[in-house]
């Protein structure tokens, strides 16, 4: 599966090229997005020589405002542009050989969707009254004169009947449209814990008939990733209990967080519960604080990534955070979201592409198990091996030169990132703020 050996660009296109934070549903040339989406197109040299095999955008189908409030499924946002214009985004990134993405956003649709249009009109004679969980015997803020379900309380997403044949054949035929107009080729299902099972199940058979290695990878926070990592749901999940171990060991100098989640997800023992499992993994995304922001010393900005890159898992890195620009959810979820003109690059940049480099290269980095071998407050040293190659990773978190000694089971090897030959002999000096990906003699 190609998905496995990913490396993952996510791009918030509302965001990113700047469009009106409301849609105001006009067809003037303003409200009609000049053609935005195509700003894209002047990303892709960046994103493709950063190691990118993927381009994962969150919503871009028209909705009320922030793209997680669809108003139709079929046609691109007008204050981003056309179609016509997204398909020429898709054919150049498909052309680059890089993969496509889109975010589905199937729990729940916005108040200015069709179907929920027709039912705020007629009421109980509307025909789609049943595509959602509404009584008439209650109310909203919205004064509707019916109550329905909504996502968590936000009753401007308002949930969808999954149950319904009629939902999901609509559904089911967005996403057909999806890969006949765009090619795509794989979706991140939003809030995928909400989906209805029997909805997911048949989602997934019908992608798996749709296109060949089609991903689905499912936004999942808490909870045991297996009730919705199998073949009868998603390929991958987001790997929220390891996004919070990332930040949390740099910030509180305790490596053996991340390092215990890691062993629990994916160690050699047979009690580990994600083994063979390809996570979607990631220290920050459009929903969360941007790592610059959220680590109290930005020098660990280096070993952060060398670990997202290290550990077992598909890693992601959000557009911006490549050269490190910042955003606290606190100010918003807009201040994640930021319109970027063109892209930058510094040594961060380039530290990102080299390790993204190395892990492509390396089927120990992409399919092996995971074993520690040393595990110190500001340091982190574990194992990745697979049938053909052993690669030990190495994080100093320190501001000095941390010196190991563990039993590395090999005399000599070579860095995955930078070329240099190892020595192990009297044990290996760690440098300040870094990550080393040893691929060891066999």
């Amino acid at each position: 599966m190609w998905f496995d050996e990913a490396v993952i660009y996510q791009i918030y296109p509302l965001g990113l090229c700047g469009a009106p934070l409301v849609n105001n549903g006009g067809e003037c040339e303003e409200e009609a997005g000049n053609h935005r989406i195509l700003r894209i197109l002047d990303w892709i040299d960046h994103i493709k020589s950063m190691g990118t095999s993927c381009v994962l955008f969150n919503p871009l189908f028209e909705s009320d405002a922030h793209g997680y409030d669809t108003r139709n499924y079929n046609k691109v946002d007008r204050r981003l542009g056309t179609n016509e214009d997204f398909k020429k985004v898709c054919d150049a990134i498909h052309a680059s050989g890089m993969k496509v993405m889109l975010d589905g956003v199937f729990n729940h649709a916005g108040r200015g969707f069709f179907a929920f249009e027709d039912v705020r009109q007629k009421k109980w004679d509307s025909r789609y009254k049943d595509w959602f969980h509404i009584s008439f015997d209650g109310n909203t803020n919205y004064n509707d004169g019916f109550w329905y379900e909504s996502w968590e309380g936000c009753n401007e997403l308002v949930k969808l009947n999954l149950s319904n044949p009629e939902v999901k054949e609509y559904l089911f035929d967005a996403v057909k449209n999806w890969v006949n107009e765009y090619d795509i080729d794989g979706l991140r299902l939003d809030v995928a814990y909400c989906l209805d099972r029997q909805f997911l199940s048949e989602l997934r058979h019908f992608t798996d008939g749709l296109k060949n290695e089609f991903v689905l990878m499912g936004e999942t926070l808490h909870g045991d990733y297996n009730q919705w990592v199998n073949d009868n749901a998603c390929y991958s999940v987001t790997n929220y209990e390891c996004y919070k171990g990332i930040y949390s060991s740099f910030n509180s100098s305790n490596m053996h967080e991340i390092a215990y989640s890691l062993n629990r997800q994916f160690g050699n023992e047979q009690w580990c519960i994600y083994r063979g499992k390809h996570l979607f993994s990631f220290v920050d995304n459009h929903d969360v604080t941007r790592i610059a922001s959220i680590l109290e010393n930005k020098n660990n900005l280096f070993p952060v990534y060398g670990l997202l890159f290290g550990m077992p898992g598909v890693p992601g890195v959000y557009y911006g955070s490549e050269w490190g620009i910042t955003g606290e959810k606190c100010n918003g979820d807009n201040t994640l979201r930021p319109a970027i003109e063109k892209p930058e690059h510094n040594e961060l940049t380039d530290w990102i592409t080299a390790l993204a480099n190395a892990k492509q290269k390396s089927k120990a980095l992409c399919y092996g198990g995971y074993r520690n071998l040393l595990t110190m407050p500001k340091q982190l040293i574990f194992e990745r091996e697979c049938d053909t190659e052993r690669v030990i990773v190495a994080v100093n978190s320190d501001s000095n030169v941390y010196h190991a000694d563990f039993d590395a089971r090999s005399g000599k090897a070579v860095d995955l990132i930078t070329g240099k030959e190892h020595d192990f002999g009297g044990g290996s000096d760690l440098q300040p703020y870094s990550c080393v990906f040893w691929k060891t003699e066999r």
